[in-house]
């Protein structure tokens, strides 16, 4: 039975990732600040640590085999509420870890990076040859991250995982991505505010993000970089998409967020790597969530509000 170390295990993708990984039969270490709460279920198979990864002393590492590296400050807004700390969670620990997981025999190391580090581009198609222009603190911590985890793929396999935005349901919900938070705001105020509208995003199912992750431990002959994204599409249309299910009124207002970028997979897709899921089925998920009570617009469900009532960057 491999034995999985998964950083951030409690998040919006960590907690789904960590049920399929004790579905498949593995035993899951789960190292997390549980910020955003604890939603994964005890069980024989599962350890589970509240710890900040950047005490590396608290992370156990006899008898792993395998590192997800999901923990980090995790968006553009709560990277910029304190830079040190966003420097220090998004790159620091990074150095930390790989260094640790090397010295204990750590086989392989899977690290979220994300689909935001090319910054602007014109390009139809942006692949993972293209040079990388971050704008923002978030972005750049995940470029350097990268190149720091790479610099040891001489003594660890290294995966980098650039995905997309993700959508979709999770217990540890977050409304804080665009087709989560918007089909939200139609469910709740019948009104979806689309800042410009015309910028380009690509998308990732959460399931398909977890399988991704599931691919990559299946395929440990695989190593380097990866984008992981299936869908791009402008967030006008996902509004439409949105207003085909909900009845609700489209507001657009002017925005200063200029990012548009499209994400090529095709070398993902290449490993025999298939989606399943897409964002009218994430539309789909989080009505029937709603509808059934299972969900609701609740402040937990923000990074950025969660972060702010927790005083960091005060």
């Amino acid at each position: 039975m491999k034995n999985i170390l998964v950083t951030g295990g409690a998040g919006y993708v960590g907690t789904l990732l960590v049920q399929e990984l004790i579905s498949l039969g593995y035993k899951v270490t789960v190292v997390d600040t549980m910020w955003f709460g604890d939603y994964l279920q005890d069980c024989n198979n599962l350890r589970k640590i509240k710890t900040n990864i950047l005490d590396i002393d608290n992370i156990p590492m006899e008898g792993v085999d395998t590192i997800f590296h999901l923990a980090n400050i995790a968006n553009d807004p709560t990277g910029d509420l304190d830079s040190k700390l966003t420097w220090e969670v998004n790159v620091l620990a990074s150095k930390l870890l790989v260094e640790k997981a090397i010295k204990f025999g750590v086989k392989q190391f899977i690290y979220a990076s994300s689909g935001s580090v090319y910054g602007i581009k014109e390009e139809e198609q942006v692949a993972e040859d293209l040079d990388l222009v971050p704008i923002s603190d978030y972005n750049k911590t995940k470029m350097i991250s990268e190149r720091v985890l790479l610099s040891y793929q001489d003594q660890i396999k290294i995966v980098s995982i650039r995905p997309a935005t993700v959508c979709g349901y999770s217990p540890r919900m977050r409304l804080d991505v665009s087709v989560n938070m918007l089909t939200v705001q139609a469910l709740t105020k019948h009104e979806i505010t689309v800042f410009g509208g015309m910028q380009v995003r690509p998308n990732i199912h959460i399931k398909d993000m977890v399988q991704t992750y599931i691919h990559f431990l299946d395929n440990p002959q695989l190593t380097g970089i990866y984008n992981a994204g299936f869908e791009n599409i402008s967030i006008m249309d996902i509004a439409r998409l949105i207003a085909e299910k909900i009845d609700t009124k489209i507001t657009v207002t002017e925005s200063n967020d200029p990012r548009s970028y499209r994400l090529n997979s095709d070398k993902l897709l290449k490993t025999g790597f298939n989606p399943r899921y897409n964002v009218k089925y994430a539309i789909n998920e989080i009505i029937e969530k709603y509808n059934s009570g299972l969900l609701q617009d609740e402040e937990k469900y923000y990074n950025l509000k969660v972060m702010k009532q927790l005083g960091i960057g005060s």
